[in-house]
């Protein structure tokens, strides 16, 4: 699997009995900059997992902010996310999605599908920024994961007892409260946006030209008997070496690629974090699929060397 981009390019002018090799490619930079270098139509599948917050937004995305940000999860600007909501960075965050999916829908072929994962609560502005783009949105996915999360909620009760007013309006308060918290539930999900480019004709005119916009429903999780929007699969258990603070599930990476695309076809990263989705990609079945994968930040990439190395993929990464 050492083939190049370029070189895959040059195979689909080949006759179609000359199968293409399955190839990772692993690129330094900013994605909004190193798509433009894939040409239109030649990608079948973008999965991926960008950064959710304005400060993961920016281009400084060095390692100490990194393992700082680890320290202090859940925390925004310096306080607990249940204390400082700001809705401009939702707004912010739409903008910046749909930057990137507009260069992912000039990248997909026709039909093909664009899967990103999003905090449930920032999900309808990822989903708008995809639409704003020129995306049909087909349907909401929900990763379900058992793992037991950290319930972040807290009491305002200290708050309570730091106010100008009596002991006993304190304790009133405290009192009509009855130990609420702020509005942070336990977190057991994250949603995926499935979005599909516009096909060209019919389902059935669009696959006979581009192999994609349809599912493979024989695909399925947990032994169901089809594939469904829920999907269930426990949190992975990082290498000690992988700092990347939300690493996604291999295996409901794999199951994702699976059911819509087919086997040699090129799947792409455009936030690659720490290689998931290139693991999922040449572990898929029947037939591996290719991946390219785009990451701005070089430890991350380092890790996602180290984490194909056992699969004698490329490791070599272009430079920014």
């Amino acid at each position: 699997m050492k083939n190049s981009f370029n070189d895959l390019l040059g195979q689909l002018v080949r006759p179609k009995s000359a199968k293409p090799e399955p190839f990772v490619e692993l690129i330094h930079g900013d994605c909004l900059v190193k798509m433009k270098d894939i040409p239109n139509n030649s990608i079948h599948l973008v999965l991926t997992d960008p950064p959710y917050f304005l400060d993961c937004l920016s281009d400084e995305w060095d390692t100490e902010k990194i393992n700082k940000r680890k320290k202090r999860a859940g925390i925004v600007g310096g306080l607990p996310v249940g204390m400082k909501f700001d809705p401009q960075q939702g707004v912010e965050l739409q903008k910046f999605f749909e930057s990137v999916s507009k260069e992912v829908l000039r990248i997909l072929v026709p039909g093909a599908f664009f899967i990103s994962f999003s905090q449930p609560r920032l999900s309808h502005r990822m989903i708008i920024g995809a639409e704003n783009s020129g995306f049909e949105i087909r349907d909401l996915l929900a990763w379900h994961y058992r793992n037991k999360a950290q319930f972040k909620a807290f009491s305002q009760d200290h708050f309570v007892r730091k106010m100008n007013i009596s002991n006993l309006e304190k304790k009133d308060l405290i009192r009509q409260m009855q130990g609420r918290k702020t509005p942070q539930l336990r977190p057991q999900f994250e949603t995926m946006m499935l979005a599909q480019k516009p096909k060209e004709g019919t389902f059935v005119e669009n696959w006979k030209k581009w192999k994609a916009g349809l599912i493979d429903a024989t695909r399925t999780l947990n032994g169901t008997k089809s594939p469904s929007t829920l999907m269930t699969v426990d949190k992975p258990i990082r290498e000690k070496y992988n700092l990347h603070l939300t690493v996604k599930p291999v295996h409901l990476l794999k199951h994702l690629i699976e059911l819509f695309t087919i086997g040699g076809q090129v799947v792409c990263d455009p936030f690659l974090g720490s290689g998931s989705t290139a693991l999922a990609a040449i572990q898929a079945e029947p037939e591996p699929r290719s991946c390219i994968g785009i990451e701005i930040n070089k430890e991350f990439l380092k890790i996602a060397q180290e984490r194909l190395r056992d699969f004698n993929v490329i490791q070599g990464a272009k430079n920014a």
